[in-house]
């Protein structure tokens, strides 16, 4: 016999499924470190906005599709300063993801977020099969993996990069065994090296290696840098254009010279 007790006992114990298997999944939250580029502006931000102009003009697409932080560390600024400067910024599609060094008065739901305690991205796996060997797919983002046993210093790519083809890789060399594309880039913490052109940008040193160094068969770059600081293929001496060069820095200036 099936009295009224029990039935209503069934009914809670209906709801109470009912309630656990309607509950929303709760969210993943994973985190995640990235490459980024850092601006660092310098006063009179006027004249800083026409040499990145100028950059711009030079090194086409420079900044498209490019993660860029803000660093104000040290600049006497004022929060509608920051405002317009951010908003100069956009208006050149210099999308701004993180502003760092700034104080937290001068920051407000108006503007990107404060960002502190940047560092070489890292938890990206290389894309290849033999650890220092790495085959690219079109628009490939190449970078290391932390290991916790032996990290490899340098990586090869056995092949041409591509134009619009990335390569990342912080934690050393980078050497390429063909061509650098006009539109492609390479991007190490330590020395590049091209067996071949290099016709598109090559960002050596970038994690602070003042020491590191760019060589390539065939100089025909849009762009070089080492630990931020660049040269683009206007500024560069006409007679190394496609020759054989190693480029290093020394203090806050370029050097190139011929590979004999």
């Amino acid at each position: 016999m099936l009295t009224i007790s029990s039935l209503h006992q069934g009914n809670e114990k209906f709801t109470k499924l009912n309630d656990v298997l309607t509950q929303s999944r709760p969210i993943r939250l994973k985190g995640r470190s990235f490459l980024a580029l850092a601006l660092t502006p310098e006063l009179p931000l006027e004249d800083w906005l026409v040499r990145l102009d100028e950059l711009a003009s030079r090194s086409a697409g420079f900044f498209l599709r490019r993660p860029i932080v803000l660093d104000v560390d040290g600049l006497e600024i004022d929060r509608a300063q920051l405002r317009d400067l951010v908003s100069q910024l956009s208006e050149r599609k210099v999308r701004i993801m993180g502003i760092e060094g700034a104080r937290s008065s001068m920051l407000g739901p108006d503007l990107p977020p404060a960002m502190a305690d940047g560092r070489p991205a890292s938890d990206v796996e290389v894309p290849s099969a033999g650890g220092a060997e790495a085959a690219l797919p079109a628009e490939t983002i190449i970078t290391s993996s932390p290991a916790p046993a032996k990290a490899t210093p340098s990586i090869v790519v056995n092949q041409p990069v591509r134009s619009g083809q990335s390569i990342f890789y912080p934690e050393g060399d980078v050497t390429i065994v063909g061509s650098v594309a006009s539109g492609a880039e390479v991007v190490a913490g330590g020395s590049i090296h091209v067996y071949g052109a290099l016709r598109g940008r090559a960002m050596a040193g970038t994690t602070g290696n003042t020491s590191a160094r760019i060589f390539c068969r065939k100089l025909e770059a849009e762009l070089i840098a080492i630990d931020g600081f660049y040269q683009t293929a206007e500024d560069m001496d006409p007679r190394l254009r496609g020759k054989a060069v190693q480029i290093w820095l020394e203090g806050e200036t370029i050097r190139a010279e011929a590979l004999v």
